[in-house]
């Protein structure tokens, strides 16, 4: 199969009315799949109409079995599967991570499919999870939301993940953290397909300021920490993204086109700390959730935030919170919690 080139990433099967095809998980969520269906529906006609004039959608399934989002409410599918080149798009919306077989052997055939046929396919919250199962995106590189990074790279070690953009265009494969991002990734189609008038109308009426671009960072903030600068926020989220302390200070600076020192320099200015102890800083947060919502033991926690020995990993977390894991643990366990 021929890879598109960057210029050619994600280009619909046709220059007439745009057409997406839906796949819902079982357990989707709800507010990723209005917010990306409604941004179509915006831009495919004038003022409020919702007529189908630019756009068409459908939501495909192998039943016409009701589809129960997360949050319980119902979708009917509008179609059963037809021949996949009969649209510019195919969306798959994930969900809950613990559903048992998100989506049936019918829909993953259906979907490889497509591939075969060159349909661009989009995964959406963790709809990523779902297409990276049926192998379909081994040769791209995904964008998931932060939540779901770890568990991403856990399943998925081979392949190429980020976090830290709202969603990701790698040639005949999109990507998104779901939330609001939908509307953005959607709006990003509608804009390449439609015009740019259409998708800035859809988000005007969303009362969404813009569309933002895959350059645009997830609105996270680790440690809580506020900063101007982008590039700051991007190494954040890279941090974030990275719990094994496997990235270097120098490998950050050159990402964001810096020197380690000016790196430096950016990060005393705004956050009045080394990169160093950011990032270490970073890493014990997430070990103290786990500690405290977790049955892993301290070796396990230790070892999953690039520690080898348990001794070194204790000395270091006292020095930050003025008490060894353990105590971390015992002060927040159920019976301590009955009895504080």
């Amino acid at each position: 199969m021929k890879l598109l080139n960057k210029s050619e990433q994600l280009e619909p099967q046709s220059h007439t009315k745009l057409k997406v095809g839906f796949i819902l998980a079982r357990s989707f969520t709800l507010s990723a799949f209005a917010l990306f269906v409604d941004t179509l529906r915006l831009a495919s006609d004038e003022a409020d109409n919702s007529g189908r004039v630019r756009a068409d959608w459908q939501v495909l399934s192998s039943s016409r079995h009701f589809i129960t989002s997360s949050c319980g409410v119902q979708v009917a599918p509008t179609s059963a599967f037809v021949e996949p080149n009969r649209f510019d798009y195919i969306v798959v919306v994930g969900g809950l991570l613990g559903a048992d077989d998100p989506i049936d052997a019918e829909s993953i055939a259906w979907l490889k499919r497509a591939a075969i046929a060159r349909v661009p396919l989009i995964g959406v919250c963790t709809g990523t999870f779902i297409l990276a199962a049926a192998g379909l995106l081994r040769q791209h590189e995904t964008c998931v939301s932060w939540l779901h990074y770890q568990a991403f790279r856990e399943f998925f070690p081979d392949h190429r993940v980020r976090s830290d953009r709202i969603f990701n265009l790698d040639r005949m494969r999109g990507s998104c953290a779901g939330g609001s991002s939908a509307a953005d990734m959607a709006a990003s189609i509608v804009q390449r397909h439609i015009g740019k008038n259409a998708a800035r109308k859809a988000m005007e009426v969303l009362q969404m300021e813009r569309v933002r671009t895959d350059r645009d960072l997830q609105p996270r903030r680790p440690l809580g920490i506020k900063c101007r600068d982008t590039r700051l926020r991007s190494v954040l989220l890279k941090m974030e993204g990275h719990l094994d302390g496997s990235l270097s200070i120098r490998g950050l600076a050159d990402e964001i086109g810096l020197c380690r020192r000016q790196l430096e320099r950016l990060f005393a200015e705004e956050i009045k700390m080394t990169p160093t102890n950011v990032y270490k800083r970073i890493r014990m947060e997430h070990a103290k959730g786990l500690l405290m919502r977790s049955d892993s033991s301290v070796i396990d926690i230790a070892m999953e935030i690039g520690f080898s020995s348990t001794a070194h990993f204790t000395r270091v977390f006292r020095s930050i919170y003025g008490k060894t894991p353990t105590q971390v643990r015992i002060s927040t366990s159920p019976a301590q919690l009955m009895h504080g």
